[in-house]
């Protein structure tokens, strides 16, 4: 990254879509100079169910950024949901071109374009090359081989593919809006140095951010991305849980949860009355007891960690996971989730308390996260989005060619 690049990213949620535009200043830290965001409804249970109403909201997130700071937007990242998402581990040896003067960029940068070399299924295509480890010829370990003597080096990475369809679909919404992808950034490996803090990166653990209505796993080994998916249940589930049990409107039941979030029945202090002001029952002025409640509430939870750990059991990576960090607006208002949680996955759970996380509104946080995630990708030749005045002669780049200028010097 350069100082001055200006990057945009862009989450597309279950229930919005949300815009940030961030510069890299003297520093090579992020400053966001905007942020927007537009209700969406076009994205249900991780799918893309109406592409018209999702490009129109990028849209509307976009104008009014670009009005926001008299910028013409053409490009920008864009997440996606783990369940469209494989990682591929894979490793290659390369020589050094002129050992005697050591590695250079450009070694390392070939390297990476290399190990992208793998079979991928028809249905799927390359999104992302994730470098992890650089091994020497004598056995070290280094982050940044560049100038090391060293005859030869070796790169392991996390190739990272996606389900080609849902691609498509992405592409085809971007266009509608104007818009070139710059690139697709699985929603945990975008979040991680944002939610996870400093002795957490270097630990297994499994990040589980729980949104409106989806919930997306990550599950990091060390510094090594090993597994993504999601589930298509989040607060929304909740909510409408309490809904349809008491016979109560959707808004009255998302300030209940809101008001009286807890996640275990156990841990109720005093079990009030509540009264239910939107009862469609015969009976108008309805009460019933703030256990009732909660009751509804941590068997949706339940549910969901109960989904989270067949998953991981089933994949084989459960005994991989030393710990698990919570993050998403779906849950972290409901007290004791992290208690709920250990219960039921049965390793030690707690609430993000990354550095940077509460440096931003919980709305912002993914595209934010995002737009970090590619200000510090290593050894990148450019990273910024396509921001100037003209619009007229800009063709939609395939996400490869894009890897190309990421890594090609």
């Amino acid at each position: 990254m350069a100082i001055g690049d200006i990057i945009v990213g862009i989450d597309i949620g279950t229930s919005k879509v949300s815009t940030v535009l961030g510069e890299v200043n003297n520093f090579g830290q992020i400053e966001v100079i905007c942020n927007t965001s537009y209700k969406c409804s076009g994205l249900k249970k991780g799918k893309i169910i109406n592409e018209d109403e999702i490009s129109l909201s990028i849209a509307k997130t976009i104008k009014d950024a670009e009005d926001d700071t008299n910028l013409k937007i053409n490009s920008a990242y864009v997440t996606i949901p783990g369940k469209y998402i494989t990682i591929v581990q894979n490793s290659i040896t390369k020589d050094v071109k002129d050992k005697y003067s050591g590695i250079s960029i450009k070694d390392v940068q070939n390297a990476i374009i290399q190990v992208k070399d793998i079979e991928i299924p028809d249905e799927k295509t390359l999104i992302d090359i994730v470098p992890d480890k650089i091994t020497l010829d004598n056995g070290t370990i280094v982050t940044d081989p560049v100038g090391n003597l060293s005859s030869n080096f070796t790169i392991s990475a996390q190739v990272i593919l996606a389900e080609k369809q849902y691609v498509k679909q992405l592409s085809s919404i971007f266009r509608k809006a104007g818009l070139e992808i710059d690139g697709i950034v699985p929603t945990t490996l975008a979040e991680r140095n944002l939610v996870l803090d400093k002795n957490e990166l270097h630990d297994n653990v499994m990040m589980l951010d729980i949104g409106a209505g989806n919930t997306d796993i990550g599950v990091f080994e060390g510094t090594s991305f090993i597994y993504t998916n999601s589930i298509p249940l989040g607060g929304d589930n909740i909510t409408n849980d309490i809904a349809l049990v008491l016979n109560i409107s959707q808004e009255e039941a998302d300030k209940l949860k809101r008001q009286y979030g807890l996640a275990l029945k156990s841990f109720i202090d005093n079990d009030n009355d509540i009264i239910l002001n939107t009862s469609k029952d015969q009976n108008k002025n309805r009460i019933i007891k703030s256990s009732e409640l909660i009751e509804i509430i941590e068997a949706r939870i339940e549910e969901i960690f109960a989904i989270i750990n067949k998953d991981i059991i089933n994949k084989g990576i459960k005994q991989k996971i030393n710990n698990v960090v919570l993050t998403g607006q779906g849950i972290i208002n409901i007290n004791k989730s992290d208690v709920a949680g250990k219960i039921n996955l049965n390793i030690p759970v707690k609430i993000s308390t990354g550095r940077a996380i509460n440096t931003v509104r919980p709305a912002y946080r993914t595209p934010y996260a995002l737009v970090r995630y590619i200000a510090a990708r290593p050894f990148a030749k450019t990273v910024s989005s396509d921001i100037d005045t003209q619009n007229d002669e800009h063709i939609l780049k395939t996400i490869f060619e894009r890897i190309k200028e990421f890594f090609y010097s």
